[in-house]
């Protein structure tokens, strides 16, 4: 058995000097850096045939009027942001009266850099980015509520079954906001963007997280009847020694795909991988060092006495 418990508050302390950073991060002005899925705006995703570099293409997009125009490159793929680009114009008779300002960017990039093909484009007008924040909120929110009330369910038959309801949403908080303050900071300095997929690779782990600390948690409710006498911490730790193998083997395999995905794979999806390998990181260390540890505090009731209060 390996006594895990008896160093919960190193445990405690290591999270609290990751988040530290993050928050403060989130706390100064400019604390997160959204893509146009949130603040509305359009992508293109460009390859050039002749050699041209970032410089060229960012003067060209503030010549077309855009200067707040962002060029990211990555290998021979620009990713450029800018502001919502016009649609085309058509009179009464159907007929185009304008084109649409891609199609002019387009044209005018094929006569000044030569041939450029777009891979991808993606438009968000300011109304459909309002309501992707509005219901991302709402989907982290009801996911909590769901998770803390099918464990207190799910756990029914052990005393005070809603801690380990509660302890499991805490250690999922610590995951996301682990998650959003690394993505703060990346933001500040190189520019990261949060987008859709921020969020559903904020979901993923979310589920990663509670799916990881079922199975200790689930392991701890077997191991109470069959440990009778011993301490809580004791039932604990002997959980812990039966299911970090699985634990970690079930994490490593996860991080191997993502590296392979972070370094192999497309510049589009490049964050959201990024954002899945921080946090199937975090829920690992939360499930094993965070949640359980949780458990032992709050049934020692070591948290009243922290508030000065007795057990």
């Amino acid at each position: 058995m390996i006594d895990f418990v008896s160093k919960r508050y190193l445990f405690f302390l290591i999270s609290a000097l990751v988040i530290l950073p993050g928050v403060i991060s989130l706390v100064l002005p400019g604390g997160v850096h959204p893509g146009i899925d949130f603040t509305s705006g359009s992508i293109l995703t460009l390859r050039f045939q002749q050699a041209v570099d970032t410089p060229q293409v960012r003067q060209a997009f503030a010549e077309f009027g855009h200067p707040e125009a962002i060029v990211q490159r990555s290998g021979d793929v620009f990713v450029v942001r800018t502001f919502p680009l016009a649609t085309e114009q058509r009179d009464e008779a159907g007929n185009v009266v304008r084109p649409s300002e891609r199609q002019t960017i387009e044209q005018q990039l094929n006569e000044r850099l030569g041939g450029v093909e777009v891979l991808q484009f993606d438009s968000v007008s300011p109304i459909v980015a309002t309501e992707i924040v509005q219901r991302s909120v709402l989907a982290v929110a009801v996911a909590c509520v769901g998770i803390l009330l099918y464990l207190s369910w799910a756990f029914r038959r052990v005393r005070n079954p809603w801690r380990y309801g509660a302890c499991a949403v805490i250690a999922l908080v610590h995951d996301a906001l682990l998650l959003l303050g690394i993505f703060s900071i990346l933001g500040r300095l190189f520019g990261v963007e949060l987008d859709a997929l921020f969020i559903t690779a904020t979901l993923t782990v979310i589920g990663f997280s509670v799916h990881d600390t079922i199975v200790v948690f689930d392991r701890i409710r077997e191991n109470i009847p069959r440990y009778v006498g011993e301490s809580f911490e004791n039932v604990v730790n002997h959980s812990l020694t039966q299911t970090i193998g699985r634990s970690l083997n079930t994490s490593l395999t996860t991080m191997l795909v993502l590296l392979a995905l972070l370094l192999f794979g497309g510049v589009t999806i490049r964050s959201f991988v990024l954002a899945l390998l921080i946090g199937v990181t975090a829920g690992t260390y939360s499930s094993i060092f965070n949640a359980s540890q949780l458990l032992v505090v709050w049934e020692n009731g070591e948290l009243g006495r922290l508030f000065g209060r007795r057990p």
